[in-house]
């Protein structure tokens, strides 16, 4: 195994996107937490209160022989929708937003290429607005917001939100998942 390589992403609730993650070949791990915010060590109320500029997020750590950060990318642009500000479905507000952090020059390259080729493919009515910016703090959403879906199944938000999304996200990802 290549040594590992992290990608960054915000597409709205956190578990939705851990959820999906999880369940590629080649994601070693997928960590919930928060970042492109100016408070030090948020929490989940003050992040959700728009009052820290966070962004749920998380943090893939991958194996780049087995999946690279341009399909990650791919992937992570089709399983939410990059075309609305501040918002996923029935989650509002600026902590919900589509964004990419880049780890490096390489990684944010990636992210624009990538962006203009799914404009070209037209993949999306509307214009992407996803937000890229430099990787900055990452901090670690509280131990209960870790494998949330995994952990609370019967849960209304994971019954009714994030397991559509998966089951989707499974059909159309087949070929990649572990």
């Amino acid at each position: 195994m290549s040594q590992s390589e992290i990608a960054t992403l915000a597409g709205g609730c956190f578990w939705c996107i851990e959820g999906i993650f999880q369940q590629l070949k080649g994601v070693l791990k997928v960590t919930s937490g928060y970042t492109g915010g100016f408070v030090k060590n948020p929490t989940y109320k003050a992040v959700c209160s728009d009052t820290t500029g966070h962004a749920e997020a998380v943090q893939i750590e991958y194996d780049p022989d087995v999946i690279t950060y341009e399909d990650l990318l791919r992937i992570f642009f089709t399983v939410h929708d990059p075309t609305t500000k501040d918002r996923q479905g029935n989650d509002v507000g600026a902590s919900y937003r589509s964004a990419v952090y880049y780890h490096d020059e390489d990684q944010h390259k990636t992210v624009e290429k990538v962006i203009d080729e799914i404009t070209q493919l037209k993949l999306w009515r509307d214009p992407i607005v996803t937000e890229i910016e430099p990787m900055a703090e990452f901090y670690l959403a509280e131990e209960y917001h870790q494998e949330y879906f995994k952990n609370n199944p019967g849960n209304p938000y994971c019954k009714y939100v994030i397991e559509p999304k998966l089951l989707k996200f499974r059909n159309q990802y087949l070929h990649r998942l572990k």
